[in-house]
């Protein structure tokens, strides 16, 4: 896949250098935070989860910005957690930056859309649960490895996926792990339209604009409305998948998983 190339619209104002991870700008009421790190598929690292929270709290807190838009530099959206750097990093918590990142996600009061494409794995997938738009290239690869890992799932995706597509379509997505298509992203509902590549950050850009034109107050409102009565539900989850999550890392599976990724070989979990 051609890698994506984005460049700023008029007016636009950098709020972050170039060579930094994560890249942030704001353009007529639309803050795009752009995942960069495209040689490593934009795998997010400890750091990167800091930026994230950052960039979403300052959003919030800003009245001119109303609108946020999460885009991918390179080949891919989002390659999931960078292992390497999750496995090295301070113990897993309910206060990881991983976790504030997802809470953030999760109570963000402003539209939150996203421009996906290329490989799209783990949480740069369940992030896009807590989205209000979603704009896909119709070769993007998602995919949900979490059990093949030895993990369960994140971001209340064990609440909000099987209340979007069912519990069996659920089932086969985070347990099996296998790689779907934009197609079947939209027609379980989580991705909004499918564009052709080269129309993609124009389109995305464009959905985003038309929000931000709107009245703030009443897309707020609504967005309040649709979202406000299942809040404590999807807190719930992200904790309890949290302690879980916790719990599998530092598991026997986790761990020989794990290291067959890194000595790039298939697992043997025929011992556990």
């Amino acid at each position: 896949m051609t890698p994506v190339k984005l460049h700023a619209s008029g007016h636009c104002r950098k709020l972050t250098p170039m060579g930094e991870p994560v890249l942030v700008t704001r353009a007529e009421g639309v803050c795009e935070v752009r995942f960069n790190r495209p040689e490593k598929r934009n795998a997010i690292t400890f750091r990167m989860y800091q930026q994230l929270t950052r960039a979403l709290t300052e959003a919030e807190a800003d009245d001119a910005v109303r609108a946020v838009l999460l885009s991918g530099e390179g080949a891919s959206f989002c390659a999931g957690n960078d292992l390497q750097d999750f496995l090295t990093g301070p113990p897993f918590s309910g206060a990881h930056p991983a976790m504030e990142f997802l809470r953030n996600l999760a109570t963000f009061g402003k539209p939150l859309l996203a421009a996906v494409h290329g490989q799209t794995v783990g949480i740069g997938v369940t992030m896009l649960l807590h989205c209000d738009l979603v704009v896909a290239v119709r070769s993007t690869q998602l995919s949900l490895p979490f059990v093949a890992l030895g993990l369960v799932p994140e971001a209340a995706s064990s609440l909000l996926l099987p209340r979007l597509v069912g519990y069996q379509r659920a089932a086969e997505l985070l347990l099996l792990g296998q790689p779907f298509d934009a197609d079947k992203a939209y027609a379980a509902g989580f991705v909004t339209a499918i564009v052709p590549e080269k129309e993609l950050l124009e389109r995305a850009r464009a959905g985003a604009l038309a929000v931000a034109a709107l009245p703030p107050a009443a897309v707020r409102a609504t967005k309040a409305l649709m979202r406000g009565r299942f809040i404590n539900r999807v807190s719930e989850a992200m904790t309890d998948e949290g302690k879980v999550f916790a719990e599998r890392l530092n598991s026997p599976e986790a761990r020989e998983a794990m290291t067959a990724f890194f000595e790039k070989r298939k697992p043997d979990f025929s011992r556990f």
